[in-house]
């Protein structure tokens, strides 16, 4: 395996921190005795081009410094190849790398995590979910979601002001306001199609989304399976006391909220986005497969 290592950067992660955060985690590698090679797009299809090009080329590996919204990014170009990635989580979310229990906010740890992986060929074969849309196949990491949620982030995405999370704030209580149910067809691995009412419906590789939020509380993502979350017809008050349950994964229990777990899973909803890994798709439907071992993982 060669020694130099792609660090893929996104200078915009964490308000920032993506840029100041590359350094520590280059100067971990470099200190393991690999060169580094610093990857940096000016939007997202550039940088995923850019990244391409040096999987094709041999890198030894591929350390993703930024947040989900990132780590997505690399998937696509590291999906199905041996290259393997490590991940400088430094966003704001940072689901995937606590889904598979890496250092958050610590980009030398995380440095020298993947260094020492390396140097130990210790890798983790983790599932992927395969993503089939109206405008193509894409692959994502966490969660896949829909509803509820999926409507917050459209409408948060159409604010201008306020800036940071406090939008976002603002969109749920917005939304709370505008707040129905939505019909579903949920079809589980090829089967019967559910026809119901609900909330929202997340499809889980990872356990959580929106930086801790345990949507799929269950998952793991080395079963082969992705653990699917339906939150059905709930009132408006019931929202509110089952919405913050969901930071402990307490809501599973509720009487309104379902699990099923299924290899492959496609959701038909009018009206409605998907987002996944935090980052939209467009209209539903959408079809999602879960891929084992699709991407190895630099872990401890």
């Amino acid at each position: 395996m060669t020694s130099e290592i792609t660090l893929f950067v996104n200078p915009t992660a964490g308000r920032g921190r993506g840029a100041h955060a590359a350094q520590p985690a280059a100067s971990a590698l470099r200190a393991a005795g690999h060169s580094v090679r610093t990857v940096v797009g000016t939007d997202a299809p550039d940088a995923l081009a850019r990244l391409r090009r040096a999987v094709a080329d041999g890198t030894g590996a591929v350390v993703a410094v930024g947040g989900d919204g990132l780590v997505s990014l690399a998937l696509q170009a590291l999906a199905g190849t041996l290259v393997p990635l490590g991940v400088a989580a430094v966003g704001t979310g940072n689901d995937f790398a606590r889904a598979l229990g890496l250092p958050v906010g610590d980009p030398a740890a995380a440095g020298r995590l993947a260094a020492a992986a390396l140097k130990g060929s210790r890798f983790r074969e983790t599932d992927l979910g395969l993503l089939t849309t109206a405008d193509g196949d894409r692959w994502y990491g966490t969660v896949l979601c829909s509803g509820f949620d999926s409507r917050v982030n459209d409408r948060g995405n159409r604010m201008r002001l306020p800036a940071g999370r406090f939008k976002y704030d603002l969109a749920i209580l917005a939304e709370l306001a505008a707040f129905r149910p939505h019909p579903y067809r949920i079809r589980l691995d090829g089967g019967e199609v559910i026809e119901t009412e609900a909330t929202l419906v997340a499809v889980g590789n990872g356990s959580s989304y929106g930086g801790g939020m345990r949507i799929c509380a269950d998952a793991r993502t080395d079963d082969g399976l992705f653990d699917v979350t339906v939150v059905g017809d709930c009132s408006r008050s019931t929202l509110l006391r089952v919405f913050p349950k969901v930071y402990r994964g307490t809501h599973l229990s509720h009487p309104k909220v379902t699990v099923h777990r299924a290899a492959e899973v496609t959701l038909e909803a009018p009206g409605l986005t998907g987002y996944a890994d935090g980052e939209p798709l467009g209209p539903l439907p959408v079809t999602a497969r879960c891929v084992p071992g699709a991407v190895r993982v630099l872990a401890g």
